[in-house]
């Protein structure tokens, strides 16, 4: 899931979210990563928080080699 926050001054009700969800100003929720553009392209209205798949790329990340020691 991706993360948006909203920037409108007064709470907005968002059914795509959960029925009677309202989301207030300042608020940050997570939208469907197939949905992240439609909210971010409102540019007046949303901003990006995180991007669909970075939690999921996060968690592959590879740990580095270990150097090998001199001697």
């Amino acid at each position: 899931m991706a993360r948006v926050r909203y920037l409108g001054p007064e709470p907005v009700a968002v059914p795509e979210l959960g029925p009677d969800r309202v989301v207030q100003p300042d608020e940050v929720v997570e939208v469907p990563d197939a949905r992240f553009e439609g909210y971010v392209c409102q540019s007046a209205n949303w901003e990006p928080v995180e991007e669909p798949g970075v939690k999921a790329a996060a968690k592959k990340t590879v740990a580095a080699k270990p150097q090998k020691e001199e001697g």
